[in-house]
């Protein structure tokens, strides 16, 4: 079970640095994933990272501006978020899948339908 956590409400412009971790896991060669969902909207990805090779992947409205990636003991994904906007207001998820899904798109494709989300982190911009 992925747990999200760094959520906060902050002014236009600022940042958050976001963290996803499940205890007693490391991801060595894995697709790792942030999804955000603002109400009344589909959840969507957001970025994802090859965690073997720390290859990443951004949707166009974050590219840019947010930033994926792990630590060294592959056990924590991150999502370092700047120049935030009050669009991206929402709650943010992680989610772990296959490699391929990194490289092929189906972590932005096929996982937003996925059932085994975790808590989720809320994100307010304003």
């Amino acid at each position: 079970q992925l747990v999200e956590s760094g959520g906060d409400s902050v002014q236009a412009g600022g940042f958050l640095k976001l963290s996803c971790s499940a205890s007693d896991t490391t991801y060595s060669s894995y697709c790792l994933a942030w999804f955000r969902q603002a109400p009344g909207q589909e959840r969507e990805g957001v970025a994802a990272i090859w965690t073997g090779g720390n290859s990443t992947f951004y949707s166009e409205s974050v590219k840019g501006r947010f930033t994926i990636s792990t630590d060294s003991a592959k056990s924590t994904v991150f999502l370092q978020m700047n120049s935030l906007k009050p669009e991206d207001t929402a709650k943010y998820y992680c989610a772990s899948g296959e490699v391929d899904d990194c490289f092929l798109g189906s972590w932005s494709t096929a996982w937003p339908k996925r059932d085994d989300w975790g808590q989720g982190t809320q994100v307010t911009v304003s």
